[in-house]
Protein backbone atom coordinates (compact mmCIF):
# COMPACT_ATOMS: atom_id res chain seq x y z
CA UNK A 1 0.00 0.00 0.00
CA UNK A 2 1.24 3.65 -0.70
CA UNK A 3 3.03 4.91 2.64
CA UNK A 4 1.44 8.15 1.82
CA UNK A 5 -0.45 9.62 4.97
CA UNK A 6 -3.96 10.18 2.79
CA UNK A 7 -4.88 8.08 -0.20
CA UNK A 8 -6.41 10.18 -2.78
CA UNK A 9 -8.66 9.21 -5.57
CA UNK A 10 -11.33 10.54 -7.83
CA UNK A 11 -13.05 8.83 -10.59
CA UNK A 12 -16.77 9.15 -12.05
CA UNK A 13 -17.47 12.07 -9.75
CA UNK A 14 -16.55 10.76 -6.46
CA UNK A 15 -13.31 11.73 -4.49
CA UNK A 16 -12.42 9.38 -1.88
CA UNK A 17 -10.14 9.94 0.90
CA UNK A 18 -8.61 7.71 3.12
CA UNK A 19 -6.25 7.87 6.14
CA UNK A 20 -3.73 6.11 5.75
CA UNK A 21 -1.17 5.35 9.00
CA UNK A 22 -2.73 1.62 9.77
CA UNK A 23 0.10 1.05 11.66
CA UNK A 24 -0.41 4.15 14.03
CA UNK A 25 -4.28 3.12 13.50
CA UNK A 26 -4.08 6.53 11.60
CA UNK A 27 -3.44 8.82 14.20
CA UNK A 28 -2.85 12.76 12.79
CA UNK A 29 0.48 13.70 12.34
CA UNK A 30 1.83 16.80 10.41
CA UNK A 31 2.11 15.43 7.37
CA UNK A 32 -1.32 13.44 7.24
CA UNK A 33 -2.73 17.09 7.99
CA UNK A 34 -0.79 18.88 5.22
CA UNK A 35 -2.16 16.53 2.89
CA UNK A 36 -5.49 16.38 4.06
CA UNK A 37 -5.85 20.13 3.86
CA UNK A 38 -4.30 20.18 0.20
CA UNK A 39 -6.78 17.17 -0.47
CA UNK A 40 -9.49 19.43 0.34
CA UNK A 41 -8.76 22.23 -1.76
CA UNK A 42 -8.03 20.20 -4.93
CA UNK A 43 -11.68 18.58 -4.20
CA UNK A 44 -13.17 21.71 -4.19
CA UNK A 45 -11.87 23.43 -7.14
CA UNK A 46 -12.63 19.99 -9.04
CA UNK A 47 -15.80 20.76 -10.49
CA UNK A 48 -16.38 17.36 -11.66
CA UNK A 49 -16.76 15.48 -8.39
CA UNK A 50 -20.13 15.66 -6.70
CA UNK A 51 -19.36 13.47 -3.52
CA UNK A 52 -16.76 13.01 -0.91
CA UNK A 53 -15.66 9.70 0.85
CA UNK A 54 -13.78 9.28 3.90
CA UNK A 55 -12.57 6.20 5.63
CA UNK A 56 -9.82 4.95 7.14
CA UNK A 57 -7.20 2.19 6.31
CA UNK A 58 -6.65 -0.57 8.06
CA UNK A 59 -8.33 -1.72 11.16
CA UNK A 60 -9.49 2.05 13.07
CA UNK A 61 -11.05 4.94 11.53
CA UNK A 62 -9.04 7.21 13.42
CA UNK A 63 -7.19 7.35 16.67
CA UNK A 64 -6.71 11.07 17.32
CA UNK A 65 -3.57 12.93 17.67
CA UNK A 66 -0.92 10.95 17.36
CA UNK A 67 1.15 12.11 20.95
CA UNK A 68 4.50 10.52 19.68
CA UNK A 69 4.31 12.97 17.04
CA UNK A 70 4.48 16.26 19.29
CA UNK A 71 5.17 14.45 22.69
CA UNK A 72 5.82 16.29 25.92
CA UNK A 73 8.61 15.47 27.92
CA UNK A 74 8.04 15.32 31.55
CA UNK A 75 9.39 18.59 32.62
CA UNK A 76 9.55 19.98 29.30
CA UNK A 77 8.37 22.90 27.62
CA UNK A 78 5.07 22.61 27.32
CA UNK A 79 3.30 22.13 23.21
CA UNK A 80 0.66 25.11 22.60
CA UNK A 81 -2.57 23.03 22.24
CA UNK A 82 -4.15 25.42 21.08
CA UNK A 83 -1.90 26.26 17.92
CA UNK A 84 -2.41 23.13 16.86
CA UNK A 85 -6.07 23.85 16.94
CA UNK A 86 -5.87 26.84 15.24
CA UNK A 87 -4.00 25.19 12.53
CA UNK A 88 -5.15 21.73 11.50
CA UNK A 89 -7.69 20.54 13.28
CA UNK A 90 -10.19 23.71 13.29
CA UNK A 91 -9.39 24.53 9.38
CA UNK A 92 -9.91 20.83 9.21
CA UNK A 93 -13.72 20.91 10.31
CA UNK A 94 -14.28 24.16 8.40
CA UNK A 95 -13.42 22.86 4.91
CA UNK A 96 -16.10 19.38 5.89
CA UNK A 97 -18.61 21.65 6.42
CA UNK A 98 -17.95 24.58 4.31
CA UNK A 99 -17.58 21.86 1.33
CA UNK A 100 -20.34 22.38 -1.21
CA UNK A 101 -20.96 18.58 -1.98
CA UNK A 102 -22.20 15.60 0.48
CA UNK A 103 -19.63 14.67 2.36
CA UNK A 104 -19.66 10.76 3.41
CA UNK A 105 -18.00 9.30 6.22
CA UNK A 106 -17.33 5.46 6.64
CA UNK A 107 -16.05 4.48 10.07
CA UNK A 108 -14.00 1.35 9.44
CA UNK A 109 -12.78 0.87 13.38
CA UNK A 110 -12.01 2.51 16.59
CA UNK A 111 -12.53 6.58 16.15
CA UNK A 112 -10.99 8.04 19.69
CA UNK A 113 -10.48 11.58 20.47
CA UNK A 114 -10.26 13.79 17.42
CA UNK A 115 -11.30 10.65 15.46
CA UNK A 116 -14.29 10.41 16.98
CA UNK A 117 -15.37 13.96 16.26
CA UNK A 118 -13.92 13.81 12.60
CA UNK A 119 -17.39 12.50 11.40
CA UNK A 120 -19.36 14.41 13.11
CA UNK A 121 -17.86 17.07 10.76
CA UNK A 122 -19.39 15.03 7.59
CA UNK A 123 -22.85 14.79 6.14
CA UNK A 124 -23.70 11.32 6.28
CA UNK A 125 -21.82 8.94 8.39
CA UNK A 126 -21.71 5.12 8.64
CA UNK A 127 -20.18 2.55 10.73
CA UNK A 128 -18.65 -0.57 10.78
CA UNK A 129 -20.58 -2.96 13.64
CA UNK A 130 -17.48 -3.42 15.09
CA UNK A 131 -16.46 0.34 15.60
CA UNK A 132 -16.68 2.81 18.32
CA UNK A 133 -16.24 5.74 19.18
CA UNK A 134 -14.27 7.57 22.39
CA UNK A 135 -14.01 10.85 23.88
CA UNK A 136 -10.72 10.19 24.98
CA UNK A 137 -9.63 13.74 25.70
CA UNK A 138 -10.83 13.76 29.67
CA UNK A 139 -8.55 10.93 30.36
CA UNK A 140 -5.60 13.42 29.31
CA UNK A 141 -7.13 16.48 31.35
CA UNK A 142 -8.44 18.19 28.28
CA UNK A 143 -11.30 19.16 26.33
CA UNK A 144 -13.30 17.08 23.22
CA UNK A 145 -11.81 19.04 20.51
CA UNK A 146 -12.15 18.81 16.51
CA UNK A 147 -16.00 20.15 17.32
CA UNK A 148 -16.93 18.07 19.93
CA UNK A 149 -17.87 20.46 22.22
CA UNK A 150 -20.47 21.71 19.16
CA UNK A 151 -21.52 18.58 17.41
CA UNK A 152 -21.70 16.42 20.66
CA UNK A 153 -24.79 18.56 22.39
CA UNK A 154 -26.44 19.12 19.34
CA UNK A 155 -26.59 15.89 18.21
CA UNK A 156 -27.11 14.01 21.81
CA UNK A 157 -28.56 16.33 24.05
CA UNK A 158 -26.92 17.66 26.92
CA UNK A 159 -27.32 14.52 29.56
CA UNK A 160 -25.54 12.28 26.91
CA UNK A 161 -22.60 14.63 25.84
CA UNK A 162 -21.70 15.05 29.33
CA UNK A 163 -21.33 11.82 30.30
CA UNK A 164 -19.58 10.92 26.93
CA UNK A 165 -17.43 13.85 27.42
CA UNK A 166 -16.45 13.75 31.25
CA UNK A 167 -16.40 9.70 31.12
CA UNK A 168 -14.69 8.81 28.66
CA UNK A 169 -16.33 5.33 28.02
CA UNK A 170 -16.48 3.64 24.23
CA UNK A 171 -19.76 3.91 22.48
CA UNK A 172 -20.70 1.28 20.25
CA UNK A 173 -21.45 2.21 16.90
CA UNK A 174 -25.01 0.54 17.19
CA UNK A 175 -25.30 2.40 20.08
CA UNK A 176 -24.31 5.53 17.90
CA UNK A 177 -26.71 5.12 15.44
CA UNK A 178 -29.50 4.41 17.99
CA UNK A 179 -29.01 7.47 19.49
CA UNK A 180 -28.73 9.68 16.87
CA UNK A 181 -24.83 10.52 16.90
CA UNK A 182 -24.52 8.85 12.99
CA UNK A 183 -27.05 7.68 10.23
CA UNK A 184 -26.43 4.08 10.22
CA UNK A 185 -24.23 0.82 11.90
CA UNK A 186 -23.94 -2.13 9.15
CA UNK A 187 -22.11 -5.21 9.68
CA UNK A 188 -18.68 -4.96 8.98
CA UNK A 189 -18.69 -6.95 5.49
CA UNK A 190 -21.27 -4.40 4.28
CA UNK A 191 -19.30 -0.92 5.15
CA UNK A 192 -17.94 -0.85 1.63
CA UNK A 193 -20.77 -1.67 -0.36
CA UNK A 194 -23.26 0.23 1.47
CA UNK A 195 -20.93 3.34 1.22
CA UNK A 196 -20.23 2.78 -2.55
CA UNK A 197 -23.87 2.53 -3.08
CA UNK A 198 -24.67 6.13 -1.38
CA UNK A 199 -21.68 7.61 -2.82
CA UNK A 200 -23.03 6.12 -6.33
CA UNK A 201 -26.55 7.93 -5.69
CA UNK A 202 -25.04 11.32 -4.64
CA UNK A 203 -22.63 10.74 -7.93
CA UNK A 204 -26.04 11.52 -10.06
CA UNK A 205 -27.74 13.63 -7.33
CA UNK A 206 -28.63 17.30 -7.95
CA UNK A 207 -25.44 18.52 -6.27
CA UNK A 208 -26.12 22.36 -5.95
CA UNK A 209 -29.58 21.68 -4.40
CA UNK A 210 -27.83 19.47 -1.75
CA UNK A 211 -24.46 22.02 -1.08
CA UNK A 212 -27.74 24.40 -0.48
CA UNK A 213 -29.53 22.07 1.61
CA UNK A 214 -26.31 21.24 3.78
CA UNK A 215 -25.64 25.25 3.84
CA UNK A 216 -29.50 25.75 5.16
CA UNK A 217 -29.02 22.98 7.97
CA UNK A 218 -25.53 24.35 9.23
CA UNK A 219 -27.22 27.89 9.61
CA UNK A 220 -30.57 26.41 11.41
CA UNK A 221 -29.52 26.40 14.92
CA UNK A 222 -28.08 29.78 15.23
CA UNK A 223 -30.65 31.30 13.12
CA UNK A 224 -33.77 33.14 13.73
CA UNK A 225 -37.15 31.11 12.19
CA UNK A 226 -37.56 34.74 10.82
CA UNK A 227 -33.76 34.54 9.31
CA UNK A 228 -34.28 30.87 8.26
CA UNK A 229 -37.46 31.64 6.17
CA UNK A 230 -35.37 34.47 4.52
CA UNK A 231 -32.36 31.82 3.39
CA UNK A 232 -34.94 29.42 2.53
CA UNK A 233 -36.36 32.00 0.10
CA UNK A 234 -32.91 33.15 -1.38
CA UNK A 235 -31.87 29.56 -2.22
CA UNK A 236 -34.81 28.77 -3.37
CA UNK A 237 -34.93 31.31 -5.93
CA UNK A 238 -31.30 30.53 -7.06
CA UNK A 239 -32.07 26.63 -7.07
CA UNK A 240 -34.95 27.51 -9.52
CA UNK A 241 -33.18 29.03 -12.35
CA UNK A 242 -30.61 25.74 -11.87
CA UNK A 243 -30.22 23.34 -14.92
CA UNK A 244 -31.18 20.30 -11.97
CA UNK A 245 -34.37 22.22 -11.06
CA UNK A 246 -34.99 22.05 -14.85
CA UNK A 247 -34.33 18.63 -15.44
CA UNK A 248 -35.91 17.35 -12.15
CA UNK A 249 -39.51 18.93 -13.47
CA UNK A 250 -38.91 17.36 -17.04
CA UNK A 251 -38.67 14.08 -15.64
CA UNK A 252 -41.17 14.21 -13.28
CA UNK A 253 -43.37 15.31 -15.97
CA UNK A 254 -42.25 12.54 -18.37
CA UNK A 255 -42.48 9.32 -16.07
CA UNK A 256 -38.39 9.39 -16.32
CA UNK A 257 -35.80 8.94 -14.35
CA UNK A 258 -33.94 12.55 -13.92
CA UNK A 259 -30.32 12.91 -15.54
CA UNK A 260 -29.02 15.73 -13.50
CA UNK A 261 -25.57 17.38 -14.50
CA UNK A 262 -24.98 19.06 -10.41
CA UNK A 263 -25.24 22.32 -11.71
Amino acid sequence: MDNSPILFERADGIARLTLNRPDKLNSFNVAMHEQLRDALLQIRADKTLRVLVLTGAGRAFCAGQDLSDRAVAPGGAAVDLGESIDKYYGPLVLALRRLPLPVICAVNGVAAGAGANLPLACDIVLAARSASFVEVFCKLGLIPDTGGTYFLPRLLGSARATALAMLGDKLSAEQAAAWGLIWKCVDDDQLVAETDKLARHFASAPTLGLARTKQALQASGLNTLEAQLDLERDSMRKLGHSADYREGVAAFMAKRPPRFIGA
